[in-house]
């Protein structure tokens, strides 16, 4: 089954990709965030402890 993204609202260019995580517990949690695949737009939205935030920049974790 072949996966159909949204196309980003802010530059009408990209496409938005999922991202998943891990909860604190270990429990997966699909599709925390959603990010601009165009670099050059970086538009991003996310839910962190039941908040729904956007915009923050993204960088690439160290861990």
């Amino acid at each position: 089954m072949e996966q159909v993204f949204p196309e980003c609202q802010k530059c009408n260019t990209g496409l938005l990709m999922p991202l998943s995580d891990y909860g604190r517990e270990g429990a997966a949690i699909r599709y925390k965030a959603w990010v601009c695949s165009n670099p050059d737009c970086g538009f991003n939205i996310r839910i962190d402890n039941g908040e729904i935030s956007f915009g923050k920049s993204v960088e690439q974790s160290q861990k």
